[in-house]
């Protein structure tokens, strides 16, 4: 598991009540995250990855690993 993966993994533990290990190549639409939950937690993955993107922005990943793609291919 990558460090991305283990940080993000550790992010969705301590922010998302899923009451269940996180499948990051689940579609998140059908991760039963409510829309607002995700809103906040993607502001707290751009807070811990400086990443800056816009809520909208977000509906670009369809599951955690394209969201974990994008943050290693923009990291600093």
């Amino acid at each position: 598991m990558s460090s991305t993966e283990d940080r993000l993994k550790q992010l969705v533990n301590d922010h998302l009540d899923l009451g269940h290990e996180p499948d990051f190549d689940a579609q998140l639409r059908e991760s039963g995250v409510s829309s607002v939950d995700a809103v906040a937690f993607f502001k707290v993955v751009n807070r811990e990855f400086g990443l800056g993107l816009q809520a909208e922005e977000c509906l670009q990943f369809n599951t955690v690993r394209d969201l974990i793609a994008y943050i290693d291919s923009h990291a600093a």
